[in-house]
């Protein structure tokens, strides 16, 4: 039988608790996460060695590689759904299956610097089509088919800025934990 893992070490910053509402300024606040995470992630894994990057966060966890290229993974199919619900009325999303891949060829076996690259990039874009939005964007929806739950999109972006944190966090931690997870 399997020990629980602490859920200080699965979320270092907390669980992710979606606002009941949010202001330009809370929008500000979460683009500029958005703006700055693949530079912030860049310096956080810079110099670090090939042993050092297979270091897991918790017991379970993915290493330090597979959380870059899940967060590669993850934004892109953020900014589809945002450019879906922008030109569609309450789109249903493809959800996709992110441990699986986690375990897929390009994210065992790529360089981390092919997703800080594409992050970098991607997050430019991303962070001109945030700016773009008008307030009443910010409120539109996409449906995701398992739950059937609805997100704005202004929920989204306070996810993902939640999400840039959480997994920056999750680095943090293997990196002071220095491998005894493995």
């Amino acid at each position: 039988m399997s020990k629980e893992v602490p859920e200080n070490l699965k979320y270092p910053i907390g669980k992710f608790k979606k606002p009941d509402s949010y202001s330009e300024e809370l929008i500000k606040s979460w683009i500029s996460d958005i703006e700055v995470f693949p530079e912030t992630l860049r310096k956080e894994v810079e110099g670090l060695s090939h042993e050092e990057l297979n270091w897991i966060y918790r017991p379970g966890g993915w290493t330090i590689k597979q959380v870059i290229h899940h967060c590669a993974d993850s934004h892109i199919n953020s900014i589809v759904r945002f450019k879906l619900a922008l030109t569609e009325d309450k789109p249903v999303i493809k959800p996709y299956l992110e441990a699986q891949w986690a375990n897929l060829p390009d994210t065992t076996q790529a360089d981390v610097n092919t997703s800080l690259e594409l992050l970098s990039g991607l997050h430019k874009r991303w962070v001109i089509l945030l700016r773009n939005m008008k307030e009443k964007d910010y409120r539109k929806k996409f449906v995701h088919p398992e739950s059937g739950n609805e997100m704005s999109l202004g929920g989204n972006l306070a996810l993902y800025s939640w999400h840039c944190k959480h997994h920056l966090a999750h680095i943090s931690q293997a990196k002071k934990y220095k491998g005894i997870f493995i």
